[in-house]
This record gives C-alpha cells, structure tokens and sequence, in this order.
C-alpha cells in the first residue's frame, strides 16, 4: 500500500491517463465530480463501463483491455468484491499501470494481494480527487 505523501505526490505529478472504472455522468455522484476535476485539471482520462458508450462526452470501454492506450492510474468507483477481478485486468494490461487506487470507501486485500510482486503501487480507501488537490493544489 502507497501511505507516504512524498512517493504519491511525485507519482501524481507524473502520471497523465486515468481509467475511471464505473465511470458515469450522473450529476451528484462522487464518480461524476471526480472524473470532471481530472478533466479539469489536464488528465487524460478512460471511461471505463460495461454498459455505457459514452461518458463525460467521451467515449466509454467497456474494460480495461478495451482503453486505447496506456493507463497510468486504475481509478475504481466499484463494490470491493469487484476489485479482485479488476486487479487480474490490470495485471494482464502491457504496460500495467503505475497506480491501482480504490476510492474512499473501497478496500480489497485480495486485489492488493493479486497486485503485489508487479509494479504497481495500490491505493486504498482514499479519494484521487481530495488527494491530488491536497498533495498538488
């Protein structure tokens, strides 16, 4: 798990692509506000729903194998139960991401587990936008 504020904040400054798993565009949801800073504040940023085409005026992929590129940070608005098998995505992703963040609220011992050995550092039950603002603004 990624605690110290130095590492996140050297790693946030450099990472540009965002996948927002669960991502939708419903005015009041955390998920919404949070993928429109990351817009805001210059990220490129995935949409990443089953369901969805769009999102945000972008286009959605329905997983992560799906994005068109390379993906700095995993961003998951999703049931804990959820994020063991996102974690195998991001283990099969060349190159994998940088970061693996599970929103506030959202913790899974088992993904961090599926994730431990690769390079990708795991955030849990923190918020990217409130973290960003706070190690950035």
């Amino acid at each position: 798990m990624l605690d110290d504020d130095r590492a996140l904040r050297e790693l946030l400054r450099t990472c540009r692509t965002v996948a927002v798993v669960g991502a939708k565009d419903r005015p009041g949801a955390p998920v919404d506000g949070v993928g429109r800073y990351l817009l805001d504040v210059g990220f490129t940023v995935y949409p990443v729903h089953p369901a969805r085409k769009t999102v945000w005026g972008l286009t959605a992929y329905p997983s992560l194998a799906d994005v068109p590129g390379p993906i700095d940070i995993v961003d998951l608005f999703r049931a804990p139960q959820h994020c063991p098998d996102h974690a195998r995505e991001a283990v099969a992703l060349v190159p994998p991401p940088r970061i693996f963040w599970m929103q506030s609220g959202i913790s899974s011992p088992e993904a961090a587990s599926i994730l431990a050995g690769m390079p990708v550092h795991v955030v849990s039950d923190r918020c990217l936008m409130v973290e960003h603002r706070r190690l950035l603004a």
